[in-house]
């Protein structure tokens, strides 16, 4: 319990940094009218390959004999890629809307 305290206590200004940008996004997000709020989650979907980046680097420099962190590393690699392929699926059925239909 002390270590948490002192990771509290030193790094205060972080905490702070994070507890603030939660509040501030849920306040930006509620502020967002539903109308856009499917084409703003599909983009930030795509923008995921960020989470596949960064859980290919992770699986990258870990031990060979550490299975936690090579199994945590390709369920990231797995959720994240589903993530980025959903985000992009449903922003092309978003765009197929808008296309006008084809005479036969």
């Amino acid at each position: 319990m002390d270590s948490i305290a002192n990771f509290f206590i030193q790094n205060y200004q972080m905490v702070t940094i994070v507890i603030l940008s939660i509040f501030l996004g849920i306040e930006v997000i509620s502020r967002v009218p539903s109308v856009l709020h499917t084409p703003l989650m599909s983009g930030a979907n795509a923008i995921h390959g960020v989470v596949v980046i960064g859980a290919i680097i992770v699986m990258g420099s870990a031990p060979e004999d550490d299975y936690l962190a090579l199994g945590l590393g390709f369920l990231a690699v797995v959720l994240g890629t589903l993530n980025v392929v959903g985000g992009f699926v449903v922003t092309d059925r978003m765009l197929e809307m808008f296309n006008k239909k084809k005479k036969r």
